[in-house]
């Protein structure tokens, strides 16, 4: 048994023993590493779960463990592990797919239908003392990267997968509706990719001062007061935004995606839609807009790391709120209550 956070069902969360799901008693399989858990984030798809019981298709039937952010430290590494070592601090990946699925031998395998991805009904999180993890999927942190930092690398990949598949040129003009956590990393993997500039739209006027104050080149553009196509217009002299990064998950807010777009632009979907939305064909059909979707993220986890380390993605000021391990129940209902001013809160567990 081992201490974890688990969601026994919609609306209820313990802190209790939990049977063992890490074979802590099995020796490890040859590419496989055990870590000791160290610092996990709470993730908008946790908390959803957590208030609703499923997303989408994904329902929670039976008690789960929560939580897929997450760093650690390395405590026992399998015969044929070669590129980790005990005492090694990491993050990790928490998607594991089928090497065999035809998607993963294409290099999409974060559309494998068979992956297995913590905190994802049936499947458990990481809100728990150890892990086992593929080799693979598990990732070496440079010294001058914290845990909770490393934590961040997660959410980061989602915005850093968007604005890569967005194909983000030097000096294009960027929109981010939403400034939730996956907003803003949003926002900065764009300025990262060559985004000269990029608006920075919401409704909570605390969270669009956190995101000005992230990077001179974020706009933030309050919709209680301005519109947000209104502005980028304005100021690109008719033009447009080359790209928008739908970050809300609202339908509201994916209906006028196409508003802000120049010709010829892209629109990239990222917030989870609890509902069927709006599509202007005919808005998109005038502009030959290219639209991609994101699900998750594929092949940028070391990307991340290193623009973590190397202070081109600055992910610090994201974490607003830090609890210890036997306060998670609290965390959870704080983050639940969506304080405005909060934007990643994070768990540490015992040392």
């Amino acid at each position: 048994m081992m201490k974890s956070v688990v969601l026994e069902k919609k609306g209820k969360i313990n802190l209790r023993d939990f049977p063992d799901i890490d074979r802590v008693e099995e020796v490890l399989k040859p590419r496989e590493v055990r870590i000791k858990n160290h610092t996990v984030g709470i993730c908008g798809s946790d908390v959803h779960y957590y208030t609703h019981g499923r997303i989408g298709p994904f329902v929670v039937k039976d008690p789960m463990i929560l939580g897929h952010e997450a760093s650690g430290t390395i405590i026992e590494v399998g015969t044929e592990v070669s590129s980790l070592k005990v005492g090694d601090r990491v993050c990790m990946e928490p998607g594991i797919p089928d090497p065999a699925a035809q998607a993963t031998r294409l290099g999409i395998y974060n559309i494998d239908p068979s992956v297995q991805f913590w905190a994802t009904p049936p499947v458990h999180g990481i809100l728990r003392p150890t892990c086992v993890h593929p080799e693979a999927f598990t990732f070496k942190i440079p010294d001058n990267v914290s845990f909770a930092e490393a934590a961040m690398v997660e959410p980061l990949a989602v915005g850093v997968h968007a604005a890569t598949k967005a194909k983000v040129k030097p000096g294009d003009i960027g929109v981010v509706m939403g400034a939730g956590p996956i907003g803003l990393v949003t926002a900065l993997s764009a300025l990262a990719a060559g985004c000269a500039q990029v608006y920075v739209s919401d409704l909570a006027e605390e969270k669009l001062e956190k995101a000005k104050a992230l990077n001179s080149a974020i706009i933030p553009i309050n919709i209680k007061s301005e519109t947000l196509a209104a502005r980028v217009l304005r100021d690109t002299d008719g033009w447009g935004a080359n790209v928008v990064f739908e970050a809300t998950g609202s339908p509201l807010a994916a209906a006028t995606v196409f508003d802000p777009l120049c010709p010829g632009g892209c629109i990239v979907l990222i917030g989870g839609q609890s509902e069927p939305i709006q599509y202007d064909a005919g808005a998109a059909m005038v502009r030959e807009a290219r639209v991609e979707n994101i699900f998750r993220y594929a092949n940028v986890f070391p990307r991340c790391v290193s623009m973590v380390s190397s202070g081109s993605i600055d992910v610090k000021a994201l974490i607003t709120r830090t609890f210890s391990f036997h306060e998670s129940i609290e965390a959870f209902d704080v983050a639940a209550s969506a304080p405005p001013a909060d934007i990643k809160m994070q768990i540490v567990l015992p040392n």
